[in-house]
């Protein structure tokens, strides 16, 4: 099967930044733009309230890549906020629940609307259960992502390596072609309202995880 689009990806981002704290006008004016933004964030752990965010990338479709180094006590960046919760731009991620967890716990964000793309390929790609980001991609996109820095020390935001921004790039570069594949499958699949109606549940779920309400719906 071979849902790629076409797409040509060179091995670096066409513009790439990296931003203290929030972004800055012209790429808050950038990002604007788009109809679409990929998102992914790094953390010190999978526990919020414990474990705090440390980094914000973001990806338009023109392979523009920002990354926000969060800072140590920081609660808020009103540029980012301003684009993740503006309702004309659809902020894409894999496995949203965390990283929409992330952004309203440590800065006070409520992003709107969401695509997921873990959650379409589970009801896309039901033909396999590898669902993870690398293998996604791969089939996807035709990239092998690199994944070598995914458990490595993001606090030293001041002293990310070259290996650590490029994984973090690349983590977010890749997800807007992969959506793009995704919902031409659950459109053929007649699942694409139902996708709709799960994307639209990741807020409250996140919000449950930030409570630590995690079985909430058992039995």
């Amino acid at each position: 099967m071979n849902f790629r689009p076409m797409v040509d990806f060179s091995p670096s981002p066409k513009n790439f930044s990296v931003f203290d704290g929030d972004l800055d006008a012209k790429w808050e004016h950038l990002f604007g733009q788009a109809s679409a933004l990929a998102v992914d964030t790094e953390a010190m752990g999978l526990i919020h309230g414990r474990d705090r965010l440390c980094l914000v990338q973001v990806c338009d479709p023109n392979d523009n890549v920002a990354c926000i180094r969060i800072q140590i006590g920081q609660s808020s960046a009103p540029r980012l906020k301003k684009l993740m919760e503006e309702p004309s731009i659809e902020k894409v991620f894999h496995f949203a629940r965390f990283d929409v967890a992330a952004l309203t716990n440590s800065l006070g964000i409520k992003v709107s609307p969401i695509f997921c793309t873990k959650v379409a390929s589970r009801l896309a790609r039901t033909y396999t259960p590898r669902h993870g980001l690398k293998d996604l991609i791969m089939e996807l996109v035709g990239v092998e992502l690199d994944k070598q820095a995914q458990s490595s020390d993001w606090g030293q935001v001041k002293k990310l390596s070259e290996t650590q921004l490029a994984y973090a790039a690349n983590d977010a570069r890749f997800l807007l072609a992969a959506k793009h594949s995704l919902e031409v499958m659950l459109k053929r699949e007649d699942r694409w309202e139902l996708a709709q109606r799960c994307f639209s549940c990741i807020p409250i779920m996140a919000d449950l995880d930030i409570l630590r309400f995690n079985q909430i719906f058992e039995h």
